[in-house]
């Protein structure tokens, strides 16, 4: 038997889990809970058990860790602290501003509960967080860019949709090509938010919903679109789907940094992602951390952590030889 797994949602994130545990020989999906009709809910990997999430209690001895799938704005800030009083727990927590206080909660909860919880797990925050801090270390004497896209943010859309009046909804982060240009240049610009993207939205609307009330409630969403230029289409629901029927996204994490005894010397480090799915990205990445809660576990620790607290052999099905003799 693998490391047993469960799924706390089953939309687009909860798909892509399901999928990437099939490529994962050490792990097993036991149970996935969902809001909707247990009977509605179409699994792929065989013997699993569909359930709704208020089943999940009953479930805490069978399972080894707790994938939360649920939107990140609003499900997760609840949905977190409360099972990880019951289970070894991943998120995708992706609101940055708000990720000190979402660690409090969840340590508190973990402790209690005496369990491991990982959050803000994905690529942004994630594997850019740790390139963002591999590069500061490195290159102290230097600045961070970080870009997104041109892609669908999950969570930016989900926050859309969340909205009094919108039916279906899709939000592209854009860089500014100018902007993107001059970091890889090492030009060290002062860039403001606003400089470095802009974000267009397409919103598909209820039948008599208010266009110009939902416009205003896009762009003046805090952590989510005031401090950007942001672009209002609302467009018909053939139209979202047959033109905005993927989720690709993507991006750059830069650091420009100089040596040398008088700064003559300079450095630009880079980390790119170009992604089909971001959901499905997200969704291996969430998976490998999985692993790396259930190993915490069993070394008796307990509390809230983040990518930047896990060591990468803790992501790995390799042993530790392996590793080293492989990637080293």
């Amino acid at each position: 038997m693998g490391i047993r797994i469960g799924i706390l949602g089953y939309g687009n994130l909860g798909r892509g889990v399901e999928c990437a545990i099939r490529q994962n020989a050490d792990m097993e999906l036991v149970a996935v809970f969902t809001r909707r009709d247990p009977q509605s809910v179409k699994i792929l990997t065989g013997g699993a058990g569909v359930c709704r999430v208020e089943e999940a209690p009953e479930w805490k001895e069978k399972i080894d860790v707790m994938i939360l799938c649920g939107g990140s704005a609003t499900d997760l800030p609840v949905q977190t602290p409360e099972y990880a009083r019951l289970f070894h727990v991943v998120d995708s927590f992706d609101t940055h501003a708000k990720i000190p206080e979402h660690f409090a909660n969840v340590d508190a909860a973990a402790k209690k509960g005496g369990k491991v919880g990982i959050i803000s797990v994905g690529w942004d925050p994630g594997l850019f967080s740790l390139n963002r801090m591999y590069a500061g270390a490195i290159l102290p004497d230097g600045k961070d860019y970080t870009f997104w896209g041109k892609g669908v943010s999950q969570g930016h859309s989900d926050a859309i949709r969340r909205i009094a009046g919108v039916k279906d909804a899709k939000q592209y982060t854009v860089p500014v090509e100018a902007a993107l240009e001059s970091v890889r240049k090492g030009e060290n610009p002062e860039l403001t938010t606003r400089q470095k993207h802009t974000r267009e939205c397409f919103v598909v609307l209820e039948e008599g919903a208010d266009a110009a009330r939902v416009e205003e409630e896009i762009k003046t969403m805090p952590n989510y679109f005031a401090d950007y230029d942001t672009t209002v289409h609302f467009i018909s629901e053939d139209e979202l789907l047959k033109e905005h029927g993927g989720i690709p996204h993507g991006g750059f994490v830069i650091r420009s940094g100089r040596t040398g005894w008088e700064g003559e010397n300079r450095h630009v480090v880079e980390y790119g992602l170009k992604l089909d799915s971001n959901p499905e990205f997200t969704s291996s990445v969430l998976v490998a951390y999985a692993r790396a809660a259930y190993r915490l576990a069993c070394e008796g620790q307990s509390g809230c952590k983040t990518v930047l607290d896990v060591a990468p052999a803790y992501l790995s099905v390799k042993s530790g030889e392996e590793l080293r003799a492989e990637l080293l």
